[in-house]
């Protein structure tokens, strides 16, 4: 298979793109910088430059691919939510996939098979206790506006004949990135705690599943629409809190109260104060099976590695 990643060089894409080459399948990246594709990508690989605002035509980038997942978009979890980043961040996302698919629009020859895109369980928003599947209403706030645009255009390929699989990540536990990059200082150092009440719900899935079931959701026929990829046992903040201090072999003594939350990260404290208990049901009953159902046991193997 030849198959075409957008947002290549990003925390999740660049494991999925270990995962496409040592599997035998021929790599394309579309990416702003493609000189970047020399230190962060696996060879062999074709790379070129997209700037996913502008849209400028890549029919040669999509010639003869097979499959395409598309991952880009600005990170939701660096700095406050001003105006203009949460602009950047809703803009990466919408405008960056209606490109893509205009792009597909305009190829000449026959199209990919399948497009999975990334979304996110911000979709669902603040829902305290309720389990949430796929055929949950969206919620409110930044985020679920967000990945409710995001999901429609990507949806849109349908209309060129293709699948569109919609994979909404959980927080993605792996080395070098996403959340637990910003956090271990602070456990390690003996000074973390649980935010709030702690009562809120974290839907987490390991790197490895988290790429495995973006792999997956490609191959399985069966797999269309909103995929929710979390592990089948969410835990709340408070648990993950304790787990986490566990493993490091620290005490978490300094609970962060939600007012000093909202004062440190303004609307972005959305992110870790929204309660989300997400049903892993669907990608279950699909097939897939999670190699870390259990968060200890996804928190030993991402950080035994470590120093």
């Amino acid at each position: 298979m030849r198959v075409l990643v957008t947002g290549a060089t990003g925390f999740i894409g660049r494991e999925l793109c270990k995962k496409i080459v040592s599997e035998g399948h021929e790599l394309v990246a579309l990416m702003r910088n493609p000189v970047r594709a020399r230190d962060l990508l696996p060879p062999p690989y074709d790379a070129y430059a997209w700037d996913m605002l502008k849209g400028p035509p890549f029919e040669q980038a999509l010639h003869g691919v097979d499959a395409i997942f598309h991952l880009a978009g600005d990170s939701v979890g660096e700095g406050r939510w001003t105006r203009a980043r949460r602009e950047a961040i809703l803009s990466s996302r919408v405008e960056g996939t209606r490109n893509l698919i205009e792009g597909l629009r305009r190829q000449k020859g026959p199209r990919p098979q399948v497009l999975v895109s990334a979304s996110a369980i911000g979709f669902y928003g603040d829902r305290g206790e309720e389990l949430l599947t796929e055929e949950a209403t969206p919620g409110g706030g930044f985020l679920s506006e967000v990945c409710v645009k995001w999901e429609r255009e990507a949806a849109k390929a349908a209309e060129l004949g293709m699948r569109v699989v919609s994979v909404r990540l959980g927080m993605v536990l792996g080395p070098e990135g996403g959340a637990l990059e910003r956090i271990l200082p602070i456990f390690r150092s003996g000074w973390g705690g649980r935010l709030a009440s702690g009562r809120q719900w974290m839907s987490w899935i390991h790197l490895a599943d988290a790429v495995g079931l973006l792999e997956y959701a490609a191959r399985i026929p069966e797999a269309r629409g909103p995929l929710n990829a979390v592990a089948p046992h969410p835990v709340t903040n408070a648990e993950f809190t304790r787990c986490l201090s566990e493993v490091l072999g620290r005490n978490a003594r300094l609970p962060v109260p939600r007012l000093a939350l909202q004062l440190a990260l303004g609307r972005a404290a959305e992110l870790v104060l929204s309660s989300q208990k997400v049903s892993s049901r669907r990608a279950r009953e699909l097939g897939f099976g999670f190699r870390f159902e259990r968060l200890e046991a996804a928190l030993k193997d991402v950080l035994t590695p470590l120093p």
